[in-house]
């Protein structure tokens, strides 16, 4: 069965991926839309912001480092699990054909990359938030932070670094054979590292979206996915960071 999933996800072409994660999105989409009862939001539509900062238990106040560590670790699964499923299956396939493989290792070890860009970015969020720079909602409070987290993430789509790690999650077969001597542990951190540098800019884009928007996690889930086709991704990367660096220029001018 396994080796069946790997053959599928390895055949699959990008326009494949496109309408795939397009009903993904679409599924998200609703999910936001029948996530607060009606009631609910008449109700805070009456009572103002302070109802929901009371009604929501996980707000960084009321929440503490573990919960908004759990959250963190919860939505980098949920959207960067999506994005190394080309590179799991490929691993699949090479680990019937070479000797100590361990596909559980090597998860682990991209699970252990990601748990810990979730402490900093709950950290970073605790800071914010008691400085009054984010909402309970985990969205910015401020124009220029915005801002700058906009045009931090679309320089960043024009670096030597954000296009070597794309190139690697591409081609994971590549990689794997580049580094295959290192063992399953050494590979899963290697990919979780590699995937990191590609996607941690457009992740903390989280603080102007809204850390707990089910309607920016699916965006930007599908974004990061698009990226990584070969493809596709060549298409995407630099006309996405023309557009985060307008968007960001006309933030802090107040036009938008």
């Amino acid at each position: 069965m396994k080796a069946i999933l790997a053959q599928r996800i390895r055949t699959m072409g990008g326009w494949h991926w496109l309408g795939l994660f397009g009903l993904i999105l679409g599924a998200w989409g609703l999910l936001y839309a029948m996530s607060v009862p009606a009631e609910l939001r008449a109700a805070g539509a009456i009572y103002g912001p302070d109802f929901w900062r009371d009604f929501c238990t996980l707000t960084p106040d009321a929440a503490g480092f573990g919960k908004m560590l759990m959250m963190w670790a919860l939505m980098s699964a949920a959207m960067m699990a999506p994005t190394a499923l080309p590179a799991f299956a490929t691993y699949e396939d090479l680990s019937h054909t070479a000797p100590d493989t361990s596909f559980t290792r090597l998860v682990g070890g991209y699970l252990a990359v990601w748990l810990g860009f979730s402490a900093l970015a709950a950290v970073l969020q605790l800071g914010l938030f008691q400085a009054e720079l984010l909402t309970a909602f985990g969205d910015s409070n401020s124009r220029y932070l915005s801002a700058g987290l906009l045009l931090v993430a679309g320089g960043y789509q024009f670096s030597p670094v954000k296009e070597a790690c794309l190139s690697k999650c591409r081609r994971p077969l590549v990689f794997f054979m580049q580094h295959w001597d290192e063992g399953p542990l050494r590979n899963g951190l290697r990919l979780g590292l590699v995937c990191l540098g590609c996607c941690w800019a457009l992740m903390l884009l989280a603080f102007a979206g809204g850390t707990m928007n089910i309607a920016f996690m699916g965006l930007a889930t599908v974004i990061m996915i698009l990226e990584k086709l070969p493809e596709l991704g060549r298409y995407i990367t630099k006309p996405l960071g023309a557009g985060l660096v307008a968007a960001a220029l006309a933030l802090a001018a107040g036009i938008i």
